[in-house]
């Protein structure tokens, strides 16, 4: 197929982009190289998967030089006519779409960053979904959607109404929008629900980037909720596997679903929501032993209360993604933070 995949410089976009070249796909990235966080770090994913920087900072085309079936430009969603003239030229037969304004408590502090990206960028990628007649577009939602639910394992099939945040509420509405041109346009969409991913390269904003930079340079670590927060870390590899078979099977619609007892995660339309997680939640306190154990030294620990945005855990029922497509989870949190940590020195040269 030729993709579109979005965010290619970001955690996940990159390693999905070269899943799908490693097969022989053709595929498109592009990213606005945002600096949300640390610049040097996406460009050196690009220049991991051979995407020379001189090149994409210029906004020029770039070609792999590891994956002769990956081309990438920097490129911003929210320029209309780019993207429109992108699709005009490019015919793609899916998209993948993983870019978006990332992180909970920077919605705090500047919102309108989130409706620029997540609201208008999705806006963009529908309409040229519309008039290209894509086969499937796969997007990524979040599980901060589940927002105040307190029913465990966070499921599909239950209403997620209560954001309490802006990216999560943008994350939902990028549910509906989707849902709305499936329902008018008959366009496949399936969407996402991301819990906290982990990983090599992953995002310095992220809970073990910090705290393995913090316990390294000999600073304490901001444990929020006082260490009884519960995430369900997935790792990059395992979310990766889920992407590709999802991309790869579009959405159909369910002719036994009922407007009387509507089911969230489907709809008569080829419409789908799914969770991808490890379904296995840990605690913060767990979570930070596992880095103590690999780096050899303990954490200094300042605990603080619950951050607004926040939810106190994740759980991810996983059910509908294993029946529909056979996903499995392989990684265990020890092996996935030592392959962190391993590449974190590596990469920063640590001794």
């Amino acid at each position: 197929m030729k993709i579109l995949v979005t965010g290619t410089a970001g955690f996940i976009g990159s390693f999905v982009a070269v899943r799908l070249a490693e097969r022989g796909d053709e595929v498109v990235g592009i990213d606005n190289i945002n600096e949300y966080y640390d610049v040097q770090l996406k460009y050196g994913r690009l220049a991991r998967d051979g995407l020379d920087r001189r090149k994409a900072e210029a906004s020029r085309w770039v070609k792999s030089s590891k994956h002769p079936t990956y081309r990438f430009k920097r490129m911003n969603l929210e320029d209309r006519q780019a993207i429109q003239k992108l699709f005009d030229k490019e015919k793609f037969d899916a998209v993948c779409h993983l870019a978006a304004q990332a992180g909970v408590r920077y919605s705090l502090i500047n919102p309108y960053s989130y409706i620029d990206a997540n609201v208008v960028g999705f806006t963009n990628l529908l309409e040229c979904c519309r008039h290209h007649k894509a086969k499937h577009l796969v997007y990524a939602s979040s599980s901060s959607v589940y927002g105040l639910n307190e029913k465990y394992p966070f499921s599909i099939h239950d209403n997620v109404d209560h954001p309490v945040s802006l990216y999560a509420a943008t994350k939902k509405a990028n549910e509906l929008m989707a849902h709305t041109y499936s329902h008018l346009y008959g366009i496949p969409t399936t969407g996402l629900r991301f819990f906290t991913v982990y990983g090599p390269w992953g995002r310095p904003d992220m809970a073990l980037f910090l705290f393995t930079k913090a316990i390294l340079e000999n600073r304490p670590i901001d444990v929020f909720n006082h260490g009884k927060m519960k995430r369900d870390f997935t790792y990059i590899d395992d979310i990766v596997t889920g992407v590709v078979k999802v991309l790869d099977k579009p959405a159909t619609g369910d002719p036994h679903w009922r407007g009387k007892v509507p089911d969230p995660s489907r709809s008569q339309a080829p419409y789908r929501i799914y969770n991808i997680g490890n379904n296995s939640p840990v605690e913060l306190r767990e979570f930070i032993r596992a880095i103590e154990k690999v780096l050899g030294k303990k954490a200094k620990k300042n605990f603080l209360a619950m951050q607004p945005g926040d939810v106190p855990a994740t759980w991810a029922d996983v059910k509908d993604l294993v029946k529909d497509f056979g996903y499995k989870p392989a990684m265990t949190v020890e092996e996935g933070v030592r392959k962190f940590v391993e590449w974190y020195m590596e990469y920063y040269k640590i001794k």
